[in-house]
């Protein structure tokens, strides 16, 4: 029996950026809808290669952590240019 090794999804930047990025423009339920399909494709996708429920858990809330970090940062920078376009 093989063992497949898939790059933590955490790390994946792009990934991040993209989902950060398109939230961000979302609110309320269309945000919900968006968010639960990114999770269902992930889901799907880390499955689809073998990985056991439980990784695949796991891998998804670490995703869900970087993807709320990007945000954040995104947020703190947009407050600090416009504190210093004042």
């Amino acid at each position: 029996m093989s063992t497949i090794v898939c790059f933590p999804v955490h790390r994946q930047r792009s990934e991040i950026k993209r989902c950060a990025g398109n939230l961000d423009k979302l609110h309320g339920e269309a945000a919900s809808r968006y968010w639960k399909e990114e999770m269902r494709r992930l889901g799907s996708r880390m499955s689809s290669i073998g990985m056991d429920e439980a990784e695949v858990s796991r891998q998804a809330l670490l995703f869900t952590g970087a993807v709320m970090e990007e945000l954040q940062r995104a947020y703190a920078e947009r407050a600090l240019q416009q504190i210093d376009n004042k």
